[in-house]
C-alpha cells in the first residue's frame, strides 16, 4: 500500500514538475497518506519560532538512521535511531517534557511518538515533512563541522521530494 501510495505521489510531482506547479501540493498529498495523525504534528515555522525564543528548548530528537543524522541534522537534536529505539532510552525525560521528533519526512518520527505516548508522555509533537520539509522551507541543517547544505535524501525514491539542498545517498 505504501509503495503504491508513494507512486501515485510521485506521478503527481511529475505532473505538477511538467505542467510548473508548485510540488508541496503532491508532498502534502503523499503526507497524508502516511501520517495516521496519532502524534499533533509541528510545522517548520513554528518549531523555528521555539528553536528562536529564548525560552527552554524542547528535546529534539532526530529519530533516522545513523548515517542520516551524521550527513546533517537540526541543531540540537539529539540522535536516536529509529530501528534500535526504545522508551527506556529516555527515562531520564519527565513525562511532560516537551519533545519534538523528526525523520526524513515524519513516518518514523510518528511512529516513535506513538510509542511515547503510549508510554505516558504528554507533550509529544513530530515535525511536519520531516527534514525534508525544514530544507525545503530554507531552514538552517548541520554536520559536526557546521552549517550545511547536505541531506541524506533516504534513496532516489524518496529524494524526489527534497527539493532544495545537496542530495546525499547511500552510507557517508
Amino acid at each position: 500500500m505504501k509503495k503504491l501510495l508513494l507512486l501515485s505521489a510521485s506521478c503527481w510531482l511529475l505532473v505538477l514538475q511538467a505542467c510548473h506547479q508548485p510540488t508541496d501540493k503532491a508532498y502534502a498529498l503523499m503526507l497524508k497518506g502516511l501520517y495516521k495523525g496519532t502524534v499533533r504534528v509541528l510545522q517548520p515555522r513554528e518549531l523555528e519560532a521555539i528553536l528562536a525564543a529564548g525560552e527552554e528548548k524542547p528535546l529534539l530528537l532526530d529519530t533516522r538512521q545513523p548515517e542520516e543524522y551524521r550527513v546533517s541534522h537540526l541543531t540540537g537534536a539529539r540522535f536516536i535511531d529509529f530501528e534500535k529505539f526504545e522508551v527506556a532510552q529516555l527515562q531520564e525525560v519527565p513525562k511532560d517534557t516537551p519533545i519534538i521528533l523528526y525523520c526524513a519526512v515524519g513516518y518514523r518520527s510518528e511512529r516513535v511518538g506513538e510509542q511515547l505516548q503510549e508510554a505516558g508522555y504528554t507533550n509529544v509533537r513530530h515535525l511536519y515533512g520531516g527534514i525534508f520539509e525544514w530544507v525545503n522551507q530554507s531552514k538552517p541543517i548541520y554536520d559536526d563541522q557546521g552549517a550545511t547544505d547536505r541531506v541524506h535524501a533516504y534513496s532516489k525514491a524518496w529524494g524526489v521530494w527534497l527539493q532544495k539542498g545537496n542530495k546525499v545517498y547511500g552510507k557517508e
